[in-house]
């Protein structure tokens, strides 16, 4: 199957937990191509009309590896994955289960940016690593990268790879979040507000 970078196609926001839908992706609806779709409401022929996808760390992994096929083929034709929250099942060839960060310290949840990034243009990375006042929110360890993957932010002195942004041999890319949702964390930080349309921007191949 032929790649294609065009603008087709909707932005599939998958809403896995019970309640109202997150921010980030209220912030998305308000586009005209995004597409909000309870987890057990999603089906194969929604990623075949998707040209991205964001899912929450409440994703249920173990019904999501029904979709596994799928998702392989969205990525094929260029799509764009972002993924909050702990991998726990290999979606795709080369992903690897959660480490987390043993007994984590104040020192441990310190943050470092690795390599520039749009979605984290202008913004200290450092700033990020409280809410409200309390470390650890935007995570406590990472997602091991996949074999061409290059990483964003690190995490503690030995600057785990917390986010990372992977081009996949077949086409696409996904980005990795290993933390609770980015861009939809409550408190006064203004940078949060930065980050969310960017995500959204990004997933839709405008960054």
């Amino acid at each position: 199957m032929s790649r294609t970078n065009d603008k087709s196609g909707r932005l599939l926001l998958v809403h896995s937990h019970f309640g109202p839908a997150p921010d980030l992706f209220a912030l998305a609806m308000e586009r005209n191509d995004a597409l909000l779709v309870r987890e057990r409401d999603l089906s194969p022929h929604l990623f075949a009309t998707a040209r991205g996808l964001i899912t929450t760390s409440h994703l249920d992994q173990v019904g999501f590896m029904q979709f596994s096929d799928a998702l392989a083929t969205f990525m094929a034709r260029g799509g764009r994955w972002f993924f909050n929250g702990h991998i726990m099942r290999p979606f795709l060839a080369g992903l690897e289960p959660f480490l987390p960060i043993p007994r984590a310290r104040r020192t441990d949840l310190t943050l470092t940016r690795l390599a520039e990034h749009p979605i984290f243009s202008g913004i200290e990375q450092s700033d990020l690593e409280e809410n409200n006042g309390v470390a650890g929110f935007y995570g406590r360890g990472h997602n091991p990268m996949p074999q061409g993957a290059r990483a964003i932010n690190g995490i503690g002195p030995d600057r785990h790879p917390i986010d990372w942004e992977w081009t996949l041999p077949a086409g696409g890319k996904m980005f990795s979040h290993a933390g609770n949702d980015i861009g939809g964390m409550k408190g006064p930080n203004p940078n949060h507000a930065i980050v969310g349309p960017r995500i959204i921007a990004w997933t839709r191949g405008e960054l």
